[in-house]
């Protein structure tokens, strides 16, 4: 994930996404640098517009997750938890009646 980091690093200050700037990016955090991960990157970098790339992924990230399976199973999550605390409300009710009526009883 490092390499990546470093690639997303030198885009950003707008330098060459290269090996030889990759390396001295992971060198400079001193971590060892594994070349085969390195040329596997920019290898899969070539002709690849970071910024586009970026945009896309930014644009995915905040779109809104209308019919999910996840986003249904988390509205009925949170229907069962407001009838639970109903419930809980109601038993306290009762609770502090019970004590009420043993004062007075």
């Amino acid at each position: 994930m490092e390499y990546v980091y470093a690639a997303l690093l030198l885009h950003k200050l707008g330098k060459e996404v290269n090996e030889e700037n990759v390396k001295k990016v992971v060198a400079a955090t001193g971590e060892d640098v594994d070349e085969s991960k390195v040329k596997s990157l920019t290898a899969s970098l070539k002709g690849v517009d970071i910024a586009k790339e970026l945009e896309n992924a930014s644009l995915a990230a905040s779109a809104p997750a209308g019919g999910s399976a996840e986003g249904k199973a988390e509205e009925s999550k949170g229907k069962e938890g407001a009838e639970k605390k109903e419930e809980k409300k109601e038993e306290k009710k009762e609770a502090a009646a019970d004590g009420l009526g043993a004062l007075f009883g």
